[in-house]
């Protein structure tokens, strides 16, 4: 009889402290069902719910969820209007249940750029989540890697123009500090989700020397096995963050 996953994940004991998830493939699951792509979304939120839980499951202290990218705002309105929704969705009927298990939610991303529905479902799960301390939740909403760095270039400089920050102290770390995860480390895994090879325009910062895990299943399609194979498929890697082998 085969082992079961969990067990050997933590039998190997080196769990990944942050894993971040590209959650790709509603609008394909949609389509294959003959379904509007708004119905894939909606299906997706099982899956955010089995990530969350089998994090919780094998001991992942971080879970960043790619939700809403900057080139979304140029899908059909009508989509925008049902991801907007969804949101408000997921947190009238996930808060609880999140706090419930420790669970702390942070919305990180342009939240400004949300509808004042939306902004007022952020502030529900953040504020009914707040102090959680088995897992942190992170939902990239409105986020886009490049604009990031950009948002980040930007508040730096003007910390030099007002003579509050000399160029020559400028580092890895300082840059760091003007990111949406600023205090939080890097993530150790990503997946990504429908086969698909890119990370289209995710975490480009953070994700230097993450291993990445790309799994077959559609998003609305993925279960907490699947992040078991994630991690079971990290735990066999050997990461050198550019030094020699120690095999």
């Amino acid at each position: 009889m085969a082992a079961d996953p969990l067990s050997l994940i933590r039998a190997q004991g080196r769990v990944p402290r942050h894993v971040a998830v590209i959650m790709d493939g509603n609008g394909r699951w949609a389509s294959g069902r003959g379904l509007p792509r708004h119905a894939g979304h909606w299906e997706g939120m099982k899956a955010v719910r089995e990530a969350v839980e089998g994090a919780c499951e094998a001991g992942v202290e971080i879970l960043t969820l790619f939700a809403f990218s900057t080139e979304n705002w140029k899908r059909p309105q009508s989509e925008i209007d049902a991801l907007m929704q969804l949101l408000g969705a997921y947190a009238e009927s996930e808060h609880e249940e999140l706090a419930g298990h420790g669970v702390e939610v942070r919305v990180l991303g342009e939240v400004s750029r949300l509808d004042s529905a939306a902004r007022a479902a952020v502030e529900l799960m953040e504020n009914a989540t707040r102090g959680g301390a088995v897992l942190r939740l992170n939902l990239m909403v409105s986020y886009g890697g490049r604009e990031e760095i950009v948002r980040a270039v930007r508040r730096l400089a003007e910390q030099v123009r007002r003579r509050r920050l000399d160029p020559e102290a400028i580092g890895e770390d300082t840059v760091e500090r003007m990111l949406f995860t600023h205090g939080l480390p890097d993530p150790d895994l990503l997946v990504r989700t429908s086969g698909e090879l890119r990370i289209s325009n995710f975490l480009l910062w953070q994700l230097a020397y993450t291993e990445f895990h790309v799994a077959p299943v559609l998003w609305p399609d993925f279960r907490r096995e699947d992040l078991f194979a994630a991690i079971l498929d990290y735990q066999r890697r050997e990461r050198r963050f550019g030094r020699v082998s120690t095999r």
